[in-house]
């Protein structure tokens, strides 16, 4: 047997073996480099994974923001444009100037004592005083006239007490107009009924008429009367007044009352009288010549009147496109036209409606 040892000869002698301890000898060194190698491979590749992963986190953090902007400013140009500012309607009533459905619109003369609410799922025209707030069920542009049913007042089907006085602000632009107060429910006689201080009398005996037909509707045992009840215990207000606080002193008189606008064609018939309460309106101070030949002009290009609300002087003609301009809607895109967020009319104007609001909470949800 031949031994084979690590000399030159022995290894010349030993091929086999020579090339088993080789082998053993350095592919170990050689495998631990090549699993080196592989190693660093896997890291470069997850570190180039990693820096691509944060370069489109970066870059979904500038765009997802800046589409949801653009989304949300497209969503809300078309709720406004769809539903502008300030709207020609009130539930069932046509809106021209003065009137309008909020601030900016209208006359800011009436922006306080007019507003247009939701009550009861329906829209209504509110006319806001010291005493309250009173519906108005029509409008007059022609005699400047509206009319108001104040929820304390009765008629010939429907009769309770008066809860509150009736009143109006002195400072507003309105003025009792020519309705019949009809005073019911009083205590006897009538015809000791005063005004104070003045101690003028109330009550105009030449109208008893209308105190004998109206307390032929069955309705009045609403007031605790009998049915058919004396007539001295009613009276004519007429011509009606208020007293020094712009109030119908009801609880004074101590009455309950109703007025009447028109008797119609049948002056006996209560229940075909029109009941309500007629009040004049009277412009001034913006609402001149020029602005109301502006404010036709702007009506008949389909727009709303209104004003800036940083400057009550200011005409602006709010259009249906989400634009205002201070002529007319026909010609709304010239320079100084502005979209209803930006200054003007539309600074305070209520384009946060509900399809306003709608839009906005989409965008916050996008962008969250």
């Amino acid at each position: 047997m031949v031994h084979c040892f690590l000399t030159p000869v022995v290894l010349l002698l030993c091929p086999f073996k020579t090339s088993l301890l080789l082998l053993l000898l350095f592919g170990k060194d050689h495998n631990i480099i090549d699993h080196k190698t592989e190693k660093e491979k896997r890291e470069r590749e997850r570190e180039r994974r990693g820096e691509r992963e944060r370069s489109q986190e970066k870059a979904l953090m500038v765009v997802v923001p800046t589409l949801s902007v653009f989304i949300l400013l497209n969503l809300a140009t078309a709720a406004a444009a769809d539903s502008p500012a300030c709207n020609p309607t009130c539930g069932s009533l046509q809106l021209k100037y003065p009137f309008g459905t909020g601030p900016g619109c209208g006359s800011p003369i009436f922006q306080s004592y007019i507003t247009c609410t939701f009550t009861n799922n329906q829209q209504l025209l509110l006319l806001t005083t010291h005493t309250g707030l009173y519906p108005i069920t029509s409008i007059s542009y022609s005699t400047q006239t509206i009319t108001l049913t104040p929820p304390s007042m009765f008629n010939c089907t429907s009769m309770q007490p008066s809860l509150s006085n009736f009143g109006l602000d002195w400072a507003s632009p309105f003025q009792l107009g020519p309705s019949t107060f009809i005073l019911l429910s009083c205590q006897p006689p009538t015809s000791s009924l005063t005004l104070k201080p003045s101690g003028m009398p109330v009550c105009d005996p030449c109208y008893s008429h209308l105190c004998a037909s109206i307390y032929t509707c069955p309705s009045v045992v609403g007031l605790g009367l009998p049915l058919f009840p004396p007539t001295n215990t009613c009276c004519v207000y007429s011509p009606g007044n208020l007293d020094a606080k712009g109030e119908l002193d009801l609880h004074g008189l101590r009455c309950t009352f109703t007025s009447v606008v028109s008797l119609g064609d049948y002056p006996t018939d209560p229940v075909q009288w029109e009941y309500g309460v007629a009040l004049k309106y009277s412009h001034g101070g913006l609402d001149s010549g020029i602005v109301d030949a502006k404010c036709k002009s702007c009506e008949m290009s389909d727009g709303v009147c209104g004003y800036r609300v940083d400057d009550h002087d200011q005409f602006v003609c709010v259009c249906k496109n989400g634009y205002n301009t201070s002529s007319d809607c026909l010609n709304n895109y010239t320079p100084d036209s502005k979209p209803l967020w930006g200054s003007g009319a539309s600074d305070d104007l209520p384009v946060a409606n509900w399809k306003i609001r709608s839009a906005l909470v989409a965008g916050l949800m996008i962008m969250a």
